[in-house]
């Protein structure tokens, strides 16, 4: 399959923007994570639902897609599932990268693709080859390497990971939109939000408003942060190979993992580092498994007899 250049540069960005999000962040502060994470629901929502607004003026079928959704009961109640999981995910990540644990928010996205391919086995009874058990065998040892260099388990990165590959999981099982499934994920945690805004706001706690014209601006423009990349992602995911968009994917973290390290300055001692060498290691063999294992299918497609 030819690779789409269009596609390809959507994907780049795409995985670039949430790599560069922990340099987003910090200029929140001093509002604190609860409420970057109230303020990026409600304006998710904003922009999301005037998005489609514009698109079903120029004859989109987002609003048409939207409407069908909501008189979806199995649906809706997945994305409901589903707008809890990546709320806890956003919550736990704004939270890390405003303390300092950048390295480890990057850990929990390099080892999502394998925490995936284990859910996968547990819930929907996949098989895995040879390779891949032993990425995941690598990727474990890695683990346990780094909660000895940290000296607890490294809790952040795994949460994430488990999180966002239970969150893709139930996305895999429904069919929706990119704008349409963000829509209602975030709808489904907009009550929540707003009732914590107004607590926090009638007691003098909330940080919008009162930390300047550039502070809110940048609060309401979360809502644009969390959807730009999403768009550009499902720019990529209807263009180029899912094999691409795999390897793409690790650009992510890596620019994550460079903003902690090079930027913070957090520390990486040997023994962390060890074990983020680990998972990278296994992350090449599962890469490098899928696109041998691509290339083998197609190869049988291509040479199977016409019926």
């Amino acid at each position: 399959m030819t690779v789409d250049r269009r596609g390809l540069i959507f994907g780049v960005w795409a995985y670039v923007l949430w790599g560069l999000l922990p340099l987003y962040w910090p200029h929140l502060e001093p509002a604190g994570a609860p409420e970057v994470l109230a303020h990026r629901v409600v304006w998710s929502v904003v922009f999301s639902a005037l998005l489609i607004w514009v698109l079903a003026r120029r004859g989109g079928a987002a609003g048409r897609n939207l409407r069908g959704l909501l008189q979806d009961r199995r649906r809706l109640r997945l994305l409901a599932v589903a707008g809890v999981l990546i709320g806890g995910n956003w919550l736990v990540y704004i939270w890390a990268v405003n303390s300092d644990h950048i390295v480890e928010t990057a850990l929990g996205y390099y080892i999502n693709p394998l925490v995936t391919i284990g859910v996968a086995v547990v819930v929907l009874g996949e098989r895995l080859r040879a390779p891949q058990w032993a990425a995941i065998g690598i990727a474990a040892t890695g683990l346990v390497v780094l909660t000895v260099g940290y000296g607890r388990l490294p809790w952040i990165g795994l949460i994430l990971a488990f999180s966002f590959a239970a969150y893709s999981l139930i996305k895999k099982t429904i069919s929706v939109g990119a704008v349409e499934g963000l829509t209602v994920e975030t709808v489904v945690l907009l009550p929540p939000a707003l009732i914590f805004l107004a607590v926090i706001t009638s007691t003098g706690d909330a940080e919008f408003g009162h930390a300047g014209t550039g502070h809110a601006l940048l609060m309401a423009c979360a809502g644009i942060a969390t959807l730009a990349p999403l768009l550009l992602f499902a720019g990529a995911a209807s263009r180029v190979p899912l094999t691409t968009l795999g390897m793409l994917q690790y650009l992510a973290p890596t620019l994550q993992f460079g903003i902690g390290v090079l930027i913070n300055d957090e520390p990486l001692p040997p023994e962390r580092l060890a074990g983020f060498v680990l998972v990278w290691v296994a992350l090449v063999v599962l890469t490098v498994d899928g696109v041998h294992n691509q290339r083998r299918r197609t190869l049988r497609l291509t040479t199977e007899p016409a019926v």
